[in-house]
């Protein structure tokens, strides 16, 4: 096991691997720019450093900068959390050359899968449902006529994208010709690659992803699926587990497709699967996501794993010692996304409390939410042996949430909790499209 790990990451996930990390008995280094300084990630780790001004460019993005602080602490193992460098093949390269373990895939890995268009073509392979699409895009004409082959609507997409961004809804071949050139120049500007491919655009569908672990040996178990359904541009605001609309039949089929992906990437780590789940009840697989989701607190409050602990023990080459029939997932759980809507200074701060509430944050009253870094200040979670618990709880806890001083889209999420189509389970990807139109 590592005797001591760096956090390649700021707010609430530099706060939750920490304490992972002071739970296993390891020493952890927090990293921190300029505008961090005073960041409670900072005050927990057992060391800390400078590595940067507040643009995310010149410190959380400076590789080189991450790695030097490695060597310079002495760590044996850099965790990405999510986002900034946690799908980085060149970083996770680094990494190795400088004989520091990444708590994450392997760069080939990474590269591999990185590749939306050669994952979906592996992934066919496998046996699972593809949505139909194309492979990168050389030119605007060439698109034009792979749109015109699959029908519109279609989904324009980087080939490196993630996290929601890189996506475009193109419903005619106007709209094409004008938005490739502009994503082209988005997906550079944001991935440092700008190519591009199409999908077949399904709706209405379901967001559903399946959250698996798997060791060095082989042996991989599914930890549950999550709905990630309620979303605003491709960005995710609720989840929960399990969907209520997934019946047990699709949840075995789901299972089976992961395993199959597993199996055929060789795959170790906590890594999700992304599908889509239309109309007619057929799953689509999208992409796989092979770091750590935002959304991994759910699941761990369902199945009692903690995701985290198991990240960090895998890539130590440690084997997982429960099979699937050893995973028990009762209840339901929900979690909703706290976004700040301007930056501000914490003046006050109340957290909820009670049984099987969890909020994971890095806010103290005191703390500045800059405008430099994402708009996620805090994820509220819930867990009750019913959905209709669930969904009283999750409103109790949002009721009695205040953070004063920094705007935050705390009544929007009562609001959505309260929908009654929500309350009902009856909700797909365009819920919130609808909300605005009805």
């Amino acid at each position: 096991m590592f005797s001591k790990i760096l956090i390649a990451n700021r707010g609430e996930i530099a706060v939750r691997i920490i304490r992972a990390c002071k739970e296993m008995g390891i020493a952890s280094v927090a990293v921190y720019s300029q505008a961090d300084r005073q960041a409670l990630h900072v005050d927990l780790a057992d060391e800390s450093l400078c590595i940067g001004p507040a643009a995310a460019s010149r410190s959380y993005l400076d590789e080189e900068q991450l790695v030097r602080a490695a060597l310079a602490t002495g760590a044996e193992a850099i965790h990405p959390g999510y986002g900034f460098l946690s799908e980085s093949p060149h970083f996770a390269k680094l990494c190795q050359q400088h004989g520091i373990a990444f708590i994450g895939p392997s760069p080939e890995l990474m590269e591999r899968v990185a590749d939306k268009t050669e994952m979906k073509r592996q992934m066919k392979s496998a046996g699972l449902p593809v949505i139909p699409g194309t492979a990168t895009l050389p030119d605007r004409d060439k698109a034009a006529a792979a749109a015109q082959k699959l029908g519109y609507p279609v989904m324009l997409k980087a080939t490196a994208g993630g996290g929601g961004r890189g996506i475009r809804l193109i419903n005619t071949p106007q709209e094409l010709a004008e938005q490739f050139p502009l994503a082209e120049a988005e997906a550079q500007a944001a991935f440092g690659d700008g190519s591009l491919y199409l999908e077949k655009y399904i709706y209405p569908a379901r967001h559903i992803e399946v959250q698996v672990l798997a060791d060095e040996t082989g042996r991989a178990v599914c930890l549950g699926e999550r709905d990630c359904s309620i979303q605003r541009h491709h960005q995710k605001l609720i989840e929960e587990t399990p969907s209520p609309g997934v019946s047990e039949k699709q949840r075995r089929e789901l299972f089976g497709y992961a395993a199959k992906a597993v199996k055929a990437l060789g795959y170790t780590g906590v890594g999700t699967l992304e599908f889509l789940l239309d109309s007619k009840g057929e799953l689509h697989f999208m992409e796989m996501n092979v770091r750590l989701q935002v959304e991994h607190g759910i699941t761990e409050l369902l199945t009692h794993t903690d995701l985290v602990k198991w990240q960090i023990r895998t890539a130590a080459g440690i084997e997982l010692p429960f099979r699937q029939r050893d995973v028990t997932m009762t209840g339901n759980c929900i979690e909703c996304r706290i976004n700040a809507l301007s930056p501000g200074e914490v003046r006050q701060l109340h957290i909820p409390g009670g049984p099987f509430v969890r909020f994971d944050s890095a806010l103290v009253v005191g703390t500045e939410v800059s405008a430099f870094y994402d708009a996620l200040i805090g994820k509220l979670m819930v867990y009750a042996s019913t959905r209709e618990e669930a969904l009283r709880k999750m409103r109790a806890a949002l009721c009695e949430l205040v953070i004063d001083g920094v705007e935050a889209n705390i009544a929007e999420q009562l609001r959505l909790v309260s929908d009654s189509r929500f309350s009902q389970g009856d909700y797909d990807c365009t819920f919130l499209e609808r909300q605005v139109t009805q």
